[in-house]
Formats: C-alpha cells, structure tokens, sequence
C-alpha cells in the first residue's frame, strides 16, 4: 500500500473500530449477538475467507452500501484476493444490481485502486501498452 492509500485504509479501520465500540458500549443483548454472528459467518469453514469475502462484497455491492463494500475490499486483499478477484465480484454485483450499482462500483475501484496500486483490470490505462 502506498502512503496515501495506507491513511485512507487505516482511516477507514480505527472510524469503523471507534463505531464498533460505541456499538458494542451502547448495544442491547439482541445487537451484540448479531455482532457476534456476523464475525462467525466470515470464518473459514466449507468455504475458505477469502470466497465469503468475496461474496460479502457481492452482496454489500448490490445493497449499496459503501462501509461495508470498503471493510469487504479491505479484507479481501487481506485475505489473499488478487484485484482480478475483486474485480470480478464487482462485475456480479453489477449484473444482479444493475446501474444503481455504478456509484458504489466507482467508489470502490477508487480503494482498491489506491490499496492495490496500478490501474485495475479492463481500465483504459490496463489496456493501453506501455
């Protein structure tokens, strides 16, 4: 990760971290329990992280929520996804939700662009020679 992107991801984590915190200080039984829950359906299991983060994506995508496309960007590459990846999650997403998905698409090109490095897949700048 480069400087800047490395500020925008770190920014994004302690943000989410600080609001998770005041969830859980503030949360009922019935919230840090689905907290909980969550945390447990993105573990390993039948289906290794890095495919449920990709699905993660899928779904956050099509939902359009962009926290939660940015966490699932974040941890895929985390978890070993390659840009190709997460590119290729974003296309799906795209087909199922159609183009009320483009702003979130955008935006998350952006950070994946910026954590990753280098111009993202089917870009003009990827398919120009150098």
């Amino acid at each position: 990760m480069s400087g800047g992107s490395a500020g925008r991801a770190e920014e994004f984590r302690k943000r989410r971290e600080r609001q998770n915190e005041c969830v859980h200080r503030m949360g009922t039984q019935v919230t840090k329990r689905f907290f909980n829950l969550d945390g447990q359906a993105y573990k390993a299991g039948a289906i290794d992280e890095l495919h449920k983060e990709l699905m993660g994506l899928v779904a956050s995508a099509v939902l359009r929520c962009d926290d939660c496309i940015s966490y699932h960007v974040l941890r895929g590459v985390e978890v070993g996804a390659s840009r190709e990846q997460i590119v290729e999650a974003l296309d799906i997403a795209l087909i199922v939700g159609g183009s009320i998905v483009i702003p979130h698409l955008r935006r998350a090109y952006e950070l994946l662009d910026e954590v990753c490095g280098g111009a993202t897949p089917g870009s003009a700048e990827a398919a120009s020679p150098a």
